[in-house]
């Protein structure tokens, strides 16, 4: 992204008043009669110049928000519903209303990362982070998921390793203006750092997590699919979302996920300013 050419003008013309008054003009100034430095003016010249540069940096790499999404591919996850989980996640980026906003600001684009997580060592990365710049990109991204074949992992669920990754990866992009989290799962932590203990001590980045709960069934349990969902949602709110604006989406089982991802990623993106910086918030 280039710096606007007005305001990179009124930079310039500053500076060059700023070397002027310091005695690098060709008229003399009682500061350097003799060409004596002048500490305050030349130390003033650097500090704008200085400003000039990490203001022009800043706004080369800059993006608007940076997403990572995690996917559950832990044991109770079959063959089927890790196609649907994929697949869904490939038609809700390639949903019309979701390729407008991903596409809206290409000179601020939306970072997107993807792993895959089950486990407390067993989080594999699927996508590196990627700015959704152009429908070549995006395109590109949805033929990835619908091609990956699942890996093997453990049947264990560990959310709060999940979060650690999650907040390791947002920390390699801190130019971001927001960070956010995206959790898809179909059960409760039971292995592991708990999530709230994870949210407390994250990284460096603020960033918010937001979460998708997949129902299903359990006949261990012994409790209808409705109730199931309905304790995973409870839990995810209580132990796993944080952050300003942050929430849980319902998908009623993997047919369902389409939908559902369609429905958070709208929000996530819809929720963006592209014209002004988001205030810094903190994680908790």
């Amino acid at each position: 992204m280039r710096a606007p050419s007005g305001i990179l003008r009124r930079f310039s013309n500053l500076y060059a008043r700023v070397l002027q008054v310091a005695g690098h003009h060709t008229r003399p100034h009682p500061c350097r009669p003799h060409a004596v430095p002048c500490p305050v003016t030349d130390r003033l010249a650097t500090i704008l110049l200085a400003a000039v540069v990490a203001w022009q940096g800043d706004a080369a790499f800059s993006c608007r928000q940076a997403l990572t999404l995690g996917l559950d591919v832990s044991g109770s996850v079959d063959a089927t519903e890790y196609r649907l989980q994929l697949n869904g996640l490939a038609d809700a980026l390639d949903s019309e209303s979701v390729r407008r906003l991903l596409l809206r600001s290409p000179e601020t684009p939306v970072l997107i990362s993807i792993f895959e997580w089950s486990g407390i060592r067993h989080q594999e990365l699927v996508l590196g982070w990627t700015a959704i710049n152009g429908s070549d990109t995006l395109d590109a991204i949805i033929g990835r998921l619908r091609g990956r074949e699942r890996p093997r992992g453990p049947f264990t669920t560990a959310i709060g390793a999940a979060i650690r990754f999650g907040s390791e990866l947002l920390d390699q992009v801190p130019h971001c203006w927001r960070h956010t989290l995206d959790l898809s799962g179909d059960g409760k932590n039971n292995i592991g750092i708990p999530p709230s203990e994870a949210r407390r001590h994250a990284g460096r980045v603020p960033f918010t997590v937001n979460g998708l709960v997949i129902g299903g069934h359990d006949e261990r349990l012994r409790k209808s699919p409705a109730t199931l969902l309905l304790e995973l949602n409870d839990y995810y709110l209580r132990n796993v979302i944080t952050g300003p604006g942050a929430f849980v989406e319902v998908a009623s089982g993997y047919n369902d996920f389409e939908r559902a991802m369609t429905k958070k990623l709208l929000r996530e993106l819809a929720g963006v300013a592209v014209s002004a910086r988001p205030s810094r918030m903190t994680n908790g």
